[in-house]
């Protein structure tokens, strides 16, 4: 006879049955997956939307938006002085007779996060038997400069050195194996003189610069400026793409197709496993006024009338998002135009007061950058995202 009991006895039976086999598959599921290989490259599975996501290897991935927030006043900073032996003459700008420093004493602060002070111990330990580098223009010098003098005070002196092949140039702290090095190619693909003295930009040829990035396990990336050069300042006389010389081109149609070339070499020649790749955006200059708009300027804006993205920065993203290979936009842009007041301006070249109240005769650098300075609070992010 059948029995409303059995019945539901038997049901019972079937619920913990299931619930115990759901409970060793996601244990399985689990273990798995902390022991699949692939797992170590999980940042690399991101959606191009994503691409300012700060990438970490793990999925618990915190996005925060290094480009959004203010600059806040920091008596604490700099975190060196313009007597680091590795600067420039052009950026020591208190040596140069700059009679402000507030410029040097501003940290950036992103909304809903924040950016840790620099720690150069900490910094090499995370880059020990590791190759860093920074390719690019003068503004990439700029900010090699700034990363060698905020690690190298914690270096004995003779454990340090630096190093010259061609167009690079390395920072060696060999305690820990690790070099920061700088390679000149502030347009990333090939510019050569043929023997007329015509200076050709091939816009689909980069190996000859590429072929000193590979082996590196940190590319940093940054080329805009140089593409918006015209007429006399242009480093060029005719662009090149296959076998064809175009005399003219819209500037930012020959930056989107150099910069294209340099995403497939980026896709097809790197390891996502062994080389992480940042492009840095590009820094605002402030040469309205025929290159015074920075001069005397002691104070960051405080806001903008309306806020302009530079149309080198539209191409580079549409590039990055094109490509196979995960590659973090660093931008520091739009926080960096904020920052008027932190260029040489004629502070670029020693100054005595005689020569300031004449006035003649000078110019005034509204593109580069006063060390210590902005450049800093570019490589404390730097450091965040690696």
């Amino acid at each position: 006879m059948f029995s409303p009991f059995a019945s539901m006895a038997k049901r019972k039976l079937l619920l913990l049955s299931f619930l115990f086999y759901s409970i060793v598959l996601s244990f399985f599921h689990c273990t798995l997956s902390l022991i699949n290989p692939e797992d170590d490259l999980s940042w690399v599975a991101m959606e191009s939307e994503d691409i300012n996501m700060v990438q970490t290897r793990r999925d618990s991935w915190k996005k925060c938006d290094f480009s959004v927030g203010k600059w806040v006043f920091d008596q604490s900073y700099p975190l060196y002085d313009s007597n680091c032996p590795y600067l420039s003459t052009a950026v020591t700008c208190q040596k140069n007779g700059r009679p402000d420093s507030d410029y040097e004493k501003w940290k950036w602060k992103p909304n809903g996060c924040s950016i840790p002070r620099f720690d150069a111990l900490g910094f090499l330990g995370k880059m020990r038997r590791k190759r860093v580098m920074l390719v690019g223009d003068s503004i990439m010098r700029n900010q090699w400069e700034s990363l060698v003098c905020l690690v190298q005070g914690v270096i004995p002196t003779d454990r340090k050195r630096v190093s010259y092949n061609g167009p690079l140039m390395a920072f060696h702290a060999m305690d820990f194996e690790t070099s920061i090095e700088f390679f000149w190619a502030p347009l990333l693909v090939e510019l050569k003189k043929e023997p007329n003295n015509k200076r050709i930009l091939h816009l689909d040829l980069i190996e000859d610069n590429a072929r000193y990035w590979r082996g590196v396990d940190i590319l940093v990336f940054d080329s805009a400026h140089w593409w918006t050069h015209s007429g006399q300042t242009s480093s060029w006389d005719y662009y090149m793409e296959g076998n064809s010389i175009i005399t003219n081109m819209n500037p930012m149609v020959a930056y989107q197709k150099g910069l294209s070339t340099w995403a497939r070499w980026v896709d097809l020649n790197l390891n996502p496993r062994k080389t992480r790749v940042i492009f840095r955006s590009m820094s605002p200059r402030h040469n309205r006024q025929n290159g015074w708009k920075c001069y005397k300027q002691s104070q960051p804006l405080q806001f903008f009338s309306h806020l302009h993205v530079p149309e080198p920065l539209v191409v580079l993203q549409g590039v990055i998002k094109r490509m196979r290979f995960p590659v973090y936009l660093q931008d520091i842009t739009t926080m960096t135009a904020f920052r008027r007041d932190g260029h040489p301006s004629v502070y670029s070249k020693a100054m005595n007061e005689e020569r300031q109240k004449a006035g003649s005769g000078l110019s005034s650098d509204c593109s580069h950058w006063c060390l210590p300075g902005v450049p800093d609070i570019w490589n404390e992010m730097l450091s965040v995202l690696l």
